[in-house]
C-alpha cells in the first residue's frame, strides 16, 4: 500500500510533460497522510485540457451513502481496479496523476515497524497513477476525492513491503490522462512496478508515524 508520501518541490520540471504550462506555487509537504488534500493533475471533464486540482485523499464513490468509506479507499490494487465496484467507473473515465517526490513504507522488524523513505536516486519528482471521484452529499457542496493505485513490489521494495505505489513513466502520462482511452487492456501495461535501478530506500525516524509532524526531520536518514 501507500499511506504517506512527500511533495517537497514545485512541479515545474513535470509541467511540460503534463501539458500544464502554469503550475501553481505549492508549499513543501514532508508527511502527506490520508484524508488530507493532495496535489493532482487531471483532464478537465468534457475537455481535452488539463487542470491542477487538490483532491481529498481517500476515494468516496459517487454512489456512497457515507463519506467515511473514503478512509478505507486510499489505495486501489492495479490488478483489480477495473473490476471493483468502488473503482471501476473512475478507472475508466476519471484518472489523474498525483504529484510526488518520495513515499514512506513500514518494514516489520520483530514487534516493531521501521519506517523507510523511498525516492528516485536523482531525487526528481514523479507521478503516481491515481483515480478520482466526485461525491455529492445531500446537504453540502460536492467533494472531490482520489485514490492511488498500487502494484507488487520491485526488488527495492520487496524487503520492505509486499506492495508499492504505481509510478508512471513520463511517456505514459498522456495515455493515462486521456479519458477517451477506457479499455483496461490498453491501460494495463502502464501499471507496473517501477525499475528498481532508478530508486533508493533508507530508514528514517519514527517521527513520520505521526501525521502532525510535517518537516524535513521526517526524512533524515538513520545513522
Amino acid at each position: 500500500m501507500c499511506g504517506r508520501f512527500t511533495r517537497k518541490e514545485n512541479f515545474k520540471n513535470l509541467a511540460a510533460l503534463l501539458g500544464f504550462p502554469n503550475p501553481p506555487i505549492l508549499p513543501p509537504r514532508y508527511n502527506i497522510a490520508p484524508s488530507q488534500p493532495i496535489a493532482c493533475v487531471r483532464s478537465i471533464p468534457g475537455s481535452h485540457e488539463r487542470e491542477w486540482r487538490e483532491f481529498k485523499w481517500g476515494l468516496v464513490p459517487s454512489w456512497a451513502k457515507d463519506s467515511s468509506i473514503g478512509n478505507k479507499l486510499i489505495n486501489a490494487r492495479a490488478e483489480t481496479v477495473s473490476e471493483k465496484p468502488s473503482f471501476r467507473k473512475a478507472f475508466k473515465q476519471q484518472r489523474c496523476v498525483v504529484l510526488a517526490d518520495g513515499f514512506f513504507e513500514w518494514k516489520r522488524e520483530g514487534k516493531a515497524k521501521q519506517p523507510y523513505y523511498i525516492r528516485m536516486k536523482n531525487q526528481r519528482s514523479f507521478c503516481f497513477a491515481g483515480i478520482w471521484e466526485q461525491w455529492r452529499p445531500e446537504t453540502n457542496d460536492s467533494v472531490e476525492t482520489c485514490a492511488m493505485l498500487t502494484i507488487g513490489p520491485n526488488s527495492i521494495m520487496e524487503p520492505i513491503h509486499h506492495r508499492m505505489p504505481v509510478i508512471l513513466q513520463p511517456q505514459d502520462y498522456d495515455t493515462w490522462l486521456d479519458p477517451r482511452i477506457q479499455d483496461p487492456q490498453h491501460l494495463a501495461p502502464l501499471l507496473q512496478s517501477f525499475p528498481p535501478e532508478e530508486m533508493e530506500a533508507f530508514p528514517v525516524s519514527t517521527l513520520v508515524n505521526n501525521p502532525k509532524h510535517d518537516s524535513e526531520a521526517c526524512l533524515q536518514p538513520l545513522n
